[in-house]
């Protein structure tokens, strides 16, 4: 869309308000997608819940393709947001579940890499027809979305369902097959199955392919758990979720994706060509940066590489306000201050996508109790997705109320907010099993920033710290 705005407007003579609206507001209406996710994968399984998604977005990115104007371009966007809201809950989950605890944090940024992988090719794709016709070139920019779709449904019918999803309809069967195929050994396979089973409270002797699971287990009642009637730890673990989720977009990241163009030409490039040209430099850089962050997640851990980022992101966010400030004072063509808001922005996207892009994702799926997991982490998207939708549709108001720089100037506070709830309110989750996640929130104590080791303790664990209960 960054892009396809730039000959919408012409194409289909409309202002800036409704170019804010249909940038920003995909991002509301994926809270639709995202308030039923939870649910919905506790109903059909998570696999399914992904084909389910894929073709939502599938039949948005036709409507958006073949709109004659704006209105069907806005009902295009509404299908393809509630596709989007889909796919962001339930990817880390799905492939939080599956992975071991060695190589969690690796996996579980996947979904982060290829979502920068995608807004890449987007960047290219504008780039490559953006010399067509120009009421052409912009219906494929967005219609171009079904391929990706197609492939992604076809592909999940190939994988396997997720074994912690099947325990809680008493598959248990099915749940050893699954772990078998994707453990590096028998042992291994067992000891997880006996974690999932405790942790969804069946007995670890039960050998039956199918038992009876508690209705809670199948996702009746969390909405109040989570919400009304939460634990101490629940609690804690819901306002960490909440609060990372926040702090991530409201670091101003999604006004650099989607109005990159617009604030290149800001800081001083005007040709259209050149313009799309530095997105793809935004796009390869957020892409190379996600990757850092694949292979560091299980070395270093969530914590260092969060504030490092976030770290990073406050120094480039000022660096970027200064920068266009200098510009915007003087008459003359500053090529230090273009270069420096140049350089300042691509190191802004490179900090925020090593950490703070795929850590809450990684971080949300891991800390929430199973039972509360998937609908925890549709609040987690909700949440992100609003603060996006809020940004993207309200950023070009603000740069002309407050000024660009000024809009930076405030990100930069928000991040530094950012920094110090990281500091003090999240703990170390690397090498943790998922059903171990509550005894970190069940302390109160100082929070180390390396993180702790605990295999000591894989093989035991109590119902009820497992279920987000520490008080037995």
């Amino acid at each position: 869309m960054s892009g396809a705005v730039i000959f919408i407007k012409d194409n289909l003579h409309i202002n800036d308000t409704k170019i804010e609206i249909l940038a920003g507001s995909i991002n509301v209406f994926s809270l639709i997608g995202s308030a039923f996710a939870g649910r919905t994968s506790d109903w059909i399984g998570r696999r399914y819940t992904i084909i389910f998604a894929a073709a939502i977005f599938f039949l948005g990115a036709i409507i958006m393709g073949l709109a004659p104007n704006y209105a069907f371009l806005m009902a295009g966007r509404v299908v393809a947001g509630i596709g989007i809201g889909y796919a962001i809950m339930i990817a880390p989950v799905y492939t939080t579940e599956l992975a071991p605890a060695s190589c969690r944090g690796f996996l579980t940024t996947f979904p982060e890499i290829f979502i920068n992988v995608g807004i890449l090719l987007g960047y290219v794709s504008n780039y490559a027809f953006a010399r067509l016709p120009e009421h052409l070139n912009w219906r494929l920019m967005l219609g171009v979305g079904v391929v990706p779709s197609m492939l992604l449904a076809v592909g999940v019918l190939a994988m396997p369902e997720s074994p912690r999803w099947l325990v809680m309809q008493g598959k248990l069967g099915a749940a050893k097959k699954v772990l078998l195929k994707i453990s590096d050994s028998s042992n291994e396979a067992q000891l997880r199955i006996s974690e999932i089973k405790l942790a969804a409270e069946i007995p670890d002797d039960t050998d039956d392919e199918i038992v009876h699971v508690p209705k809670r287990h199948h996702g009746e009642g969390v909405w109040k758990e989570l919400l009304l009637h939460p634990t101490p730890v629940v609690r804690r673990i819901l306002i960490v979720v909440v609060g990372i989720h926040f702090f991530q977009q409201c670091s101003g990241i999604d006004a650099v994706v989607l109005y990159s163009p617009r604030v290149f030409e800001k800081a001083g490039i005007k040709e259209k060509n050149q313009l799309l040209g530095a997105t793809i430099a935004v796009g390869l850089i957020k892409t190379a940066a996600i990757l850092v962050a694949t292979f560091l997640l299980d070395r270093v851990g969530r914590r260092p590489l969060l504030l490092t980022s976030v770290g990073g992101m406050i120094v480039t966010l000022c660096g970027l306000g200064f920068g266009l400030t200098m510009i915007a004072h003087t008459d003359e063509k500053l090529v230090w201050a273009i270069v420096l808001c140049i350089a300042t922005i691509l190191l802004f996207v490179s900090f925020f996508s090593f950490g703070l892009g795929p850590i809450p994702w990684v971080y949300t799926s891991e800390i929430l109790p199973l039972r509360l997991r998937a609908q925890g982490a549709s609040i987690a998207a909700v949440v992100n997705r609003l603060l996006s939708g809020v940004i993207g549709m309200t950023f070009l108001s603000m740069y002309k109320a407050i000024t660009i720089q000024g809009v930076f100037f405030l990100f930069a506070g928000t991040c530094s907010l950012a920094f110090l709830f990281f500091f003090f309110f999240l703990p170390e989750t690397m090498g943790q099993t998922l059903e171990d996640m509550s005894d970190l929130f069940a302390k109160k104590t100082a929070i180390p920033l390396r993180p702790q080791n605990k295999a000591a303790s894989e093989t035991n664990r109590s119902v009820e710290l497992a279920n987000g209960d520490p008080s037995t």
